[in-house]
């Protein structure tokens, strides 16, 4: 059995994350797009909002960022092609991605304010049992990890106060705007 250099598993890495980070960019950038979502969506607009939300050029900036530090991670796991824990540790971060990917829909799409804080927790939980996997595989998709369940905290955070701020939020709606054609 031949062992791979440190040159071949670097460019095996490469080449898995060619695939994975557009592959996750992609997958976030469609659930983002089901629904308008932040300054776009005119639900959204009519919400009362925390004062620590940041402007709405942010979050797509954020979310960006982490879809790539976590398409790297899941690079960096799917290519530890020896570990009897790469297996369990893709399904738990396919599991948190689909909880994730679902968030959007929930809250922006169904304006489901305290259903999306809740399914954060879940998404906060699953995401930490996911990186606590990946540590034991590789460290480095651990550490890739970290900055995504910070932002998870400051994103529950902001929907916690949101929710807190807006107890019927499910039942706004957004005034449609109708125009007259001349015929």
């Amino acid at each position: 059995m031949e062992i791979a250099s440190k040159g071949q598993l670097r460019l095996a890495f490469l080449r898995w994350a060619i695939v994975t980070v557009p592959f996750i960019l992609l997958l976030g950038f469609a659930s983002g797009r089901l629904f308008p979502s932040g300054d776009e969506n005119p639900w959204y607009q009519m919400l009362v909002k925390p004062e620590a939300t940041p402007p709405g050029w942010a979050f797509p900036a954020a979310w960006t960022a982490l879809y790539v530090l976590l398409g790297l991670a899941l690079a960096m796991i799917v290519n530890a092609r020896g570990s009897r824990l790469r297996r369990p540790a893709l399904i738990l971060f396919a599991v948190q991605m689909a909880a994730n990917l679902a968030w959007s829909p929930l809250f922006f799409g169904y304006h489901q304010v305290s259903a999306a804080l809740l399914l954060i927790v879940v998404i906060f939980v699953l995401a930490l049992a996911t990186t606590f996997v990946f540590a034991r595989i590789r460290k480095g998709a651990a550490w890739l990890m970290a900055p995504y369940l910070a932002w998870l905290c400051f994103a529950g955070i902001l929907n916690y106060q949101i929710d807190r701020l807006n107890p019927n939020a499910e039942t706004l709606v957004p005034g449609s705007s109708t125009s007259q054609m001349s015929v």
